[in-house]
This record gives structure tokens, sequence and C-alpha cells, in this order.
């Protein structure tokens, strides 16, 4: 297989592992055309690569700066503004899952919270009650361990799976 071809193939797999994450497609092909290039990139780069609009890669890259998935760099003498994608696949990951925790989990958990202080005064209350406090519990309980992944360096945290996968 040729570079060129693969890296087609990365960009097109990577865009859709991106819906997955909870991004758009191009959004995801954005980021994996910035991380296997060489050089930063501007929007008009980046529009020509993937043929699309200049709305569509405008917003996308505002989304992946959101993300702190790419940055903004500097090129002498351009006017342009330029990107590149953050290439430490740990620190790309686990800015991946801080902004999974708070779109997903955390509203999710504060609605758990609020259901929690239902009245249980009878037998379908009680049973709702049980299921909202579980779930309560089990959310609680993946926020902790996200944040643990996040807080840690990867090389403790890829020693210790390795650890307990022996």
């Amino acid at each position: 297989m040729h570079v060129t071809e693969g890296k087609e193939q990365f960009i097109d797999a990577w865009g859709q592992m991106g819906i997955n994450w909870g991004i758009n497609k191009t959004m995801g092909q954005i980021h994996a055309l910035l991380l296997i290039s060489i050089k930063p990139m501007c929007a008009d780069d980046i529009m020509a690569s993937l043929e699309i609009s200049r709305g569509n890669a405008h917003q996308n890259i505002k989304m992946l700066l959101e993300w702190e998935l790419i940055r903004s760099v500097d090129m002498e003498g351009e006017r342009k503004e330029y990107f590149e994608a953050e290439k430490n696949m740990w620190s790309a990951f686990t800015k991946i899952i801080k902004q999974r925790k708070k779109k997903e989990l955390e509203p999710m958990l504060e609605i758990l919270a609020e259901l929690k202080k239902t009245e249980c005064n009878c037998s379908e209350s009680t049973e709702f009650c049980k299921i909202m406090e579980e779930l309560h519990l089990f959310s609680t309980k993946a926020d902790k361990a996200l944040e643990n992944i996040v807080s840690s360096k990867s090389s403790w945290l890829i020693g210790n799976y390795l650890k307990a996968m022996r």
C-alpha cells in the first residue's frame, strides 16, 4: 500500500471513529489530517485536502480548538492562521475523556442527584428511587474512575493495566 492510500484510509477511519466519540465525521477527519501532517496547515489547505466547504472547515476547526485537540500556530511571514494536532496520544485521549465527561456524564449526574429526591411512598416510586440511586452510584464511580485516568500519568496507568492482564 502506498502512503497516500494509507493516509486516506486513516483519515476516513478516524472520521468514522469520531462519530463514536460524539463528534461529527468531518471533525474527526480534520483531526486525523492534522495528526498525520508533518507541518501545520491553514484552513485553505484543510479544505482542499478534505474537499469540504469553508464554513464546514471553520466550524470544525473551532470545535477542535475548544476540545484542545489542535492548536493555532504562528508561521513566520504568514498572515493565515495555521493549525497542528496534539501528537501526544495520551494527552489527546485525556482531552477527549474530559470533553465527553463534561458533555455527557456531568449533566446526567446532576439530573440523577435531583431524581434521587423523589418521594418513595408506594411500590412504583420505591422501585424508581432504587434505580435512580443505583444509577447515581454507578455514574459517580464512573466519573471518579475517569477522573483518575485523566489525572494519572500514562506510564503508570499502562503499567498497572498490563500487570492486571497477566
